[in-house]
């Protein structure tokens, strides 16, 4: 999530309501991806927006509905990215499109450190904001791996839907992680999670093909 400058020290100004909003979903993302819906307050949120408590009510009312808030602009804001790259580039192959969108998943997840945090912990306290996430992008995504599946024989048909799913899932377990160390090089985890995939589900199809049928 792009970060508004918040206000530094000097004499007070008025802040224009769309700015005061936007420094307090910055600051409340922050606050919540680090401390939990639970562990965050209102009066930290105003510190870190650089405003003051009455503000943060006056723009958004209590805690809760600014967590909301915040929940919707990282949830949008990350089936926008992932979604666009992941129905794109018609002329890739099976394994090079899943490789490419392997890719834009650590990205993403990289460059937006706080939306996967945020999105765990709306989970955690009810939401299923990950959950729906994830049902919303493997809507996108199977259309587009249905097509190259094709080329191998392959008609996973709903199946493809849980697979998607599992997918994102591994990519979550990966980056969350706790190596005990440097964490492996990035570009072998995304190998080896499109080798995997695809592997597995090739060798499901041609060896045991009654199991994908079963969800299919």
């Amino acid at each position: 999530m792009s970060v508004p400058r918040k206000r530094g020290p000097g004499r007070p100004r008025k802040v224009p309501v769309d700015e005061q909003r936007a420094l307090v979903l910055a600051a409340a993302a922050h606050v919540f991806a680090t401390s939990g819906l639970a562990g965050a307050t209102i009066e930290h949120i105003a510190r870190e927006a650089g405003l003051t408590r009455q503000a943060v009510y006056e723009v958004y009312g209590d805690k809760h509905a600014l967590f909301a808030a915040v929940l919707e602009q990282a949830e949008e804001q990350a089936y926008a990215a992932i979604a666009t790259a992941g129905a794109s580039d018609a002329d890739l192959d099976l394994t090079s499109w899943a490789r490419k969108n392997y890719a834009n998943l650590f990205d993403f997840v990289a460059e937006h450190p706080g939306v996967l945090p945020l999105l765990q912990e709306a989970e955690r306290a009810g939401d299923p904001a990950l959950s729906r996430l994830r049902e919303r992008l493997a809507r996108v995504y199977t259309e587009a791996s249905g097509q190259r599946w094709a080329a191998f024989g392959v008609e996973p048909g709903r199946a493809d839907t849980a697979l998607v799913t599992m997918y994102f899932a591994m990519v979550e377990s990966l980056v969350g992680m706790d190596w005990h160390g440097a964490a492996p090089d990035r570009d072998a985890l995304i190998d080896l999670l499109t080798e995997f995939t695809i592997g597995g589900v090739l060798r499901l199809y041609r060896r045991a093909p009654e199991v994908i049928a079963r969800v299919r």
